[in-house]
């Protein structure tokens, strides 16, 4: 069983030394990168090295890898964590053994925040991107943001940083309420697509989250005209300023014109003008995020123009189409999809620049929950956007085993058998990849857990099937 934190828990006026359990993950490194730039001392541990961990050593943070009670030492103050780690893990019990306040990663970093005029943007997806387009933006119009982002942004090679302005933009989490713990004074939704009902338990608690969410913010709030979610969230909202985005007619940021081929095109209709941009990255989902984006700075009362073209800057974020390498014509990429939602965005992101190639999803279900409750969608997105896939097995992350619940759940489901096979062996899975790939294709990792983990095993056996 995993850890339930308790977000209600008060949080301390100084945080002093802080050890993070899970250091290496984009959000925890991110406010650990934050607190070392605050003076903190900081340590921390993680099941295995990474670029994050090197990248925090290198600032003076001091990481254990693997978890052990002797990683906790006797002059930490406070203990970070998320909620993805387990009961038993020894620093945890550790630090509740000695009665140390432990904190939420957002408790952190709402300590973090304090005072400071925040954006924070939520939503079932677009959170990271999005996220990293209002960064963009403003660092584009000559504004120094503080921000913590869920991945990295690409042409700033890191997913935090303390500016010297008066703005905080973060990415906010929904999938345990703790979205609800930031002072926001401007909220961004991106849509309210239903997930995290495991932890909400229905889709009606899933909503009244992002109206309580919406309703506290102390400015306005920018939210989608498409997604029914969040039409019917938006419905409820007591804020006297609600700014809409999205390609409906009555919306206040009109997004029209979409171009389908290649990095995406689009344009923009505010107050009567059109503002036509070009992104640096594909996809039509891309396009409606800009304009969420763009609705964020103009309510800050920066110029339309300008604002587009600052977004139109951004390049990307890590996990986000992200390409690995090309093999013998066969380009590998790796995607953070993990919702049919998402993964049919990315899919058909992928599809405006494969060409005449074709698309080899690597999908890794993430959550027992989720597939049981979305083997189906899956199956069906996986399908219609995919012309080849492949399934691995469940990234449990948080969750125990449930019985019966494989990957098979989603590769059973495909209507043609022949196009889909359900690999456990991540070996065989990479060679079987490499064996129906040809020249010209994309092959795409899917899933929020450690399925960007394969991306070396597919190139060595795209390299001896192709090389």
């Amino acid at each position: 069983m995993t850890i339930k934190p308790d977000l209600s828990a008060q949080i301390p006026a100084e945080l002093g030394a802080a050890h993070f359990v899970g250091i290496g993950g984009s959000g925890m490194s991110g406010i650990a990168r934050l607190m070392l730039k605050a003076g903190h001392r900081v340590t921390g541990s993680d099941v295995r090295d990474s670029d994050n961990i090197a990248a925090l050593r290198a600032l003076g943070a001091e990481v254990a890898i693997g978890h052990a009670a002797e990683n906790l030492s006797d002059d930490v103050d406070t203990v970070v964590v998320t909620g993805a780690l387990w009961l038993d893990n020894p620093e945890y019990q550790l630090a509740l053994e000695r009665g140390l306040p432990v904190l939420h990663r957002s408790q952190a970093l709402a300590a973090l925040i304090a005072g400071q005029r925040l954006v924070s943007v939520a939503g079932a997806h677009g959170k990271t991107t999005s996220t990293g387009m209002v960064v963009t933006g403003l660092l584009a119009l000559g504004e120094d943001p503080s921000f913590v982002n869920g991945g990295v942004i690409e042409e700033l090679g890191v997913s935090s940083a303390a500016g010297e302005g008066e703005l905080f933009v973060v990415e906010a989490d929904e999938s345990d309420g703790s979205f609800l713990l930031y002072d926001t004074s401007v909220a961004l939704v991106t849509n309210v697509d239903p997930d995290h009902l495991d932890h909400y338990g229905s889709l009606e608690a899933f909503e009244q989250a992002f109206v309580d969410f919406a309703d506290r913010a102390r400015e306005f709030v920018v939210i989608s005209s498409d997604d029914a979610g969040a039409t019917r969230v938006a419905a409820r909202l007591a804020h006297e300023r609600v700014i809409t985005f999205g390609e409906a007619q009555d919306a206040t940021v009109r997004v029209h014109s979409i171009g389908t081929e290649g990095p995406v095109s689009f344009t923009v209709a505010y107050q009567g003008v059109d503002y036509d941009a070009q992104l640096r990255i594909p996809g039509r989902h891309n396009a409606i995020n800009a304009a969420g984006a763009f609705a964020v700075l103009v309510g800050l009362g920066l110029d339309p123009a300008a604002s587009l073209a600052g977004i139109a800057r951004f390049a990307g974020t890590g996990r986000r189409f992200e390409l690995h390498g090309t093999v013998g014509g066969v380009s590998v990429y790796d995607d953070y999809a993990h919702h049919p939602t998402e993964v049919a965005a990315a899919l058909s992101a992928a599809r405006t620049v494969v060409g005449e190639g074709r698309i080899i999803a690597v999908h890794q279900p993430h959550l027992y929950s989720r597939t049981r409750l979305f083997a189906k969608e899956f199956a069906e997105v996986l399908e219609q956007y995919a012309d080849e896939t492949v399934v691995l097995d469940v990234y449990g992350a948080r969750e125990d085993p449930e019985p019966g619940v494989t990957g098979a759940l989603v590769s059973e489901r495909f209507r043609d058998a022949s196009h889909v096979a359900f690999v456990s062996d991540w070996q065989q899975a990479a060679d079987y990849t490499a064996s129906i790939a040809r020249e010209g294709d994309f092959v795409i990792t899917l899933g929020c857990g450690d399925v960007y983990r394969i991306v070396p095993q597919l190139l060595g056996s795209l390299e001896r099937e192709r090389g």
